[in-house]
This record gives C-alpha cells, structure tokens and sequence, in this order.
C-alpha cells in the first residue's frame, strides 16, 4: 500500500496510537506537523490514505494550514483516497464538505460517553457495541455534511461521528495512547478550569489519568476497527 499521510496540526497532537498502529502492520506513513515548520503538501496524489489529527485552534481560525488541508481532503474525496478526521480533523473535514463548526452544545473533555445510532454503517466503522467510553477534548462540534451518515452522539454533542463512503470524521480522539493522555493532563488548556466548574462533561488532571487504566485497553480495540476499516478501503 502507498503511505498514509498524517496531517499535524500542533508537536503536542502527534499520531500516538494512529502511529503504533501503522508501524505494527509495516505499513508505512509521512508525518507533516505544521507547527514544527512542515509544510502541508501541495497534493495528496501518490499516497494511499490521508489522516488529520487535532488541534487547540477553531477549525474556522483563519489558518493557512487549515485551509491547505480542507483542499487535500476535497481532493482525497474526489480521488477516492480515504481520509479519516480526528476531532479538530474531523471538523476541517466537516468545513470541506460544506457543513458548518460551531461552538459545542456543551465542551467536553476527558473519558467522557459516545453511543452509537441506528445506522448499519455505524456498527461496521465500530463494531456491534453501541457504547463506548473515549477520549475527547473539544470545545466546538461538527454539522453534518450533505450526504453523511450520522454515526454517532453523545448527550452533550449530538454529532459524534459521520462517515461518507469511506471517510470517516470523529469528535473524539480515537488516536491517543496512555502517554498522550498524560502528556494533555499534564499541559493544560487556559480554558479548562473554568469548563471543569461549569460542564459536568470536563473532567479533571486526575480523572483523566486515573481513566487511562480502566479505559485505554478497550479504546485501542475500538481504535483497531476504525483503523482497520479505514484502510480497508484503500487496499
């Protein structure tokens, strides 16, 4: 298979479990982080997937480099390459696609519920358990674009998931592993304290780090279905 190209929005985001997962199965990627000076390419042609990973930024910030990769997910989608989104990826994808992102009905942050919807495709992206325990970080959410397959909700942020043949977009982190989780717990966000007081759904430094043991097993077997699904549809 041709590489998998990883878009890296900030150095803190890497592709962690996304990374472990490739390289387990030989299978080869080219990480651009664009914060470390890495330019986005000017073309996803020539490679086998496209992944965009998060970011502390709006998805609307009148970025360059957000703006360089909703072109290379227009040009995925028409090639037929797919591409997966990853919280603040999924929401480029959802701007690409022509929906909107907007502030979240309410921030989430932490091991916090996603529960799957009705819909067949949600169970082959996820596997026949309808609840799941994942992590996620996010303040805004996706609308749904023209054509999507609504995969998933949450109480807080009804638009957890949606696919679109085979490229999928998250709100949650599906990529990380325990030492990401660590690392986010550790750094902080200006704004977490005051979601934490505010929104049952924020968790703390020590619920997130306390989460890792009972949760990160389960959440790399979900990672290894969506990955495994993803890539299915460019081999």
């Amino acid at each position: 298979m041709k590489s998998v190209l990883i878009l890296q929005n900030l150095s803190m985001d890497g592709p962690a479990y996304l990374a472990t997962w490739l390289a387990g199965r030989g299978l080869r990627m080219e990480v651009r982080n664009t914060e470390a000076g890495q330019a986005f390419p000017a073309s996803v042609a020539g490679y086998g997937a496209l992944a965009i990973l998060g970011g502390e930024m709006s998805a609307n910030d009148p970025l360059p480099s957000l703006r360089q990769a909703e072109t290379l997910i227009r040009e995925a989608v028409s090639l037929g390459i797919p591409v997966l989104g990853h919280c603040l990826g999924g929401q480029l994808m959802a701007r690409a696609l022509g929906a909107a992102v907007r502030d979240s009905p309410a921030p989430e942050i932490g091991w916090q519920p996603m529960q799957l919807t009705d819909d067949a495709e949600a169970r082959r992206w996820f596997g026949n358990e309808t609840d799941h325990q994942v992590m996620h970080w996010h303040y805004e959410s996706f609308d749904l674009p023209a054509g999507a397959r609504w995969l998933a909700r949450s109480a807080a942020c009804p638009h957890q998931a949606f696919a679109i043949g085979p490229h999928l977009a998250m709100q949650f982190h599906i990529e990380v592993d325990a030492d990401k989780v660590v690392r986010w717990a550790e750094a902080g966000d200006p704004k977490w304290p005051d979601a934490q007081a505010r929104h049952a759904t924020v968790q703390g430094r020590d619920a997130m780090v306390e989460g890792i043991a009972r949760w990160i097993d389960a959440h790399h077997r979900l990672a290894d279905r969506v990955y495994e699904t993803w890539l299915g549809g460019a081999r």
